[in-house]
């Protein structure tokens, strides 16, 4: 979800598996892990607690670390790693760090055996479903490290140097946090400032400036849009905040909390239509249904296309293709019309990147304190310098030259105010989500093959599917 999380930015997904009729793997795999328990005989011994190791680390243990190789790659990890051995002199060389982009195909063996690592980065098209590792008790509570003191202010708790609303993100239902969203992502339409200057337009803050906007970039022989047509579940990126803006975050939490009828709110029929109109008016770039998320990306750095759905990690996985004088910038979803319930500026921003420590690892403590260190303003402010995103540390950016993308995030942030949606159905329903939601509705409306009125139906069909599956477990926004 960058991370975000982030989604996206990985391996084929197959249009054979468009409709979302059959069972993805990563369902499969954690049904078949779902057995394991919890064996204190496997785990490393604690080590002594001090103030120099509130989590009581084993100090010469090893660590097992596996890191999801996408859109901010895996150096961040890396030189956290090393101040891991530096504060653990004794586990120099032991520290083991893995990256690959298929999460699910690599780490499922090892969930069956009862041999997880003892930190992984679930992001990416084979993201282990979290809903269903929550929910078949697989992930090691992270309480432990969120009421720990922090790395740079031991009179200040972890927890209280995050980001709002991200301790709670990983919390499923109950006080436990099963989740620890490392990235902090702002999603959105992203754009070129200097491309719109060449049209001689601003960003578009209302939908008929939008559909204006995208007319006279046509007829330059530009496309308006363009997005990941192989992964179309980019699109709820822009889309999710755009049906809050118009009838109210309730929609989006209804449509969470698979209600009947969620997604036949008058919203969601607005927001459907306005898009749709994108493809019938011809703005979309084509060729776009057949494009992955770094195709669409270098064909819009190229300026063939003038928006992209996207989250902040954009900057960093397009930066070999981004033109140096290209002001990257994010905007907020335009206004429908003057009846929308929620003020131009409502934008989509949470926690992306989720780390896990699985249940079963042999040194969970050893997970936790890498987290601790990670979320300290020094390996913050690397990550910010190396992968252009925020970090789930409310802060870390005094002193930093931030380029223009990440400039514009924290804009869009200031801007939003309290007007901030966080959807989660990614993070509780991934494979609804992606492959359904996403590939199955979203991605054929895009591409014609569906009318808006057909997408919400089928949408709705997935969601009530879900919603009677006694195997799913069901979570609600309180």
């Amino acid at each position: 979800m960058g991370s975000t999380s982030d989604v996206g930015r990985r391996d084929l997904i197959k249009r054979s598996a468009a409709l979302g009729l059959i069972t993805v793997p990563a369902m499969s795999a954690l049904s078949a892990c779902a057995s394991g328990g919890d064996d204190d005989s496997k785990k490393v011994d604690k080590g002594k607690k001090s103030a120099k190791n509130p989590l009581a680390v084993n100090e010469s243990a090893a660590l097992d670390v596996v890191i999801f190789d996408g859109g901010f790659g895996q150096q961040y990890a890396k030189d956290a790693e090393a101040e891991f051995a530096k504060a653990f002199p004794k586990t120099k060389g032991k520290v083991k760090h893995s990256a690959t982009q298929k999460i699910q195909t690599v780490l499922q063996p090892r969930f069956n055996g009862g041999t997880p690592p003892d930190l992984v980065d679930n992001n990416g098209a084979e993201q282990m479903d979290m809903g269903t590792l929550v929910g078949k008790n697989q992930l090691t509570d992270l309480t432990p490290l969120l009421d720990a003191p922090s790395v740079d202010d031991p009179n200040k708790t972890v927890r209280e140097t995050l980001r709002p609303g991200v301790a709670e993100m990983g919390q499923f239902d109950g006080k436990q946090v099963w989740v620890l969203y490392y990235a902090y992502t702002v999603y959105g339409v992203w754009h070129s400032k200097s491309n719109l200057a060449k049209l001689d337009v601003e960003y578009p803050e209302t939908w008929d400036d939008m559909l204006k906007v995208c007319e006279k970039a046509k007829k330059k022989g530009v496309a308006g849009w363009t997005y990941p047509g192989k992964y179309p579940y980019y699109l709820p990126f822009s889309l999710y905040p755009f049906i809050a803006k118009i009838g109210g975050r309730d929609v989006l939490d209804s449509i969470d909390n698979l209600e009947a009828n969620a997604w036949k709110h008058p919203a969601v029929k607005a927001a459907f239509e306005a898009y749709y109109e994108l493809y019938k008016k011809g703005y979309i770039l084509k060729g776009t249904p057949g494009l992955t998320h770094i195709e669409s990306q270098t064909a819009w750095n190229e300026g063939k296309a003038l928006f992209i759905p996207n989250g902040s990690w954009v900057e960093n996985e397009s930066q070999k293709t981004t033109p140096k004088d290209f002001q990257m910038a994010v905007g907020a979803p335009s206004s429908l019309d003057k009846s929308d319930k929620m003020p131009f500026g409502t934008i989509w921003a949470s926690g992306g990147e989720p780390f896990i420590v699985p249940k079963t690892a042999k040194n969970p403590e050893g997970g936790m304190e890498l987290l601790r260190i990670m979320l300290g303003e020094k390996s913050t402010k690397n990550f910010i310098k190396q992968v252009s995103s925020l970090s789930s540390l409310n802060g870390g950016t005094d002193g930093l030259s931030l380029p223009s993308g990440l400039e514009s995030a924290q804009e869009a942030l200031t801007k939003a105010g309290k007007n901030v949606v966080n959807p989660r159905m990614q993070d509780w329903y991934g494979t609804l989500q992606k492959q359904k939601i996403g590939v199955g509705a979203l991605g054929e409306m895009m591409a014609g093959r569906m009318t808006p009125a057909e997408a919400i139906k089928k949408c709705q069909q997935f969601a009530d599917d879900t919603a009677k599956d006694d195997a799913v477990k069901k979570y609600k926004h309180v």
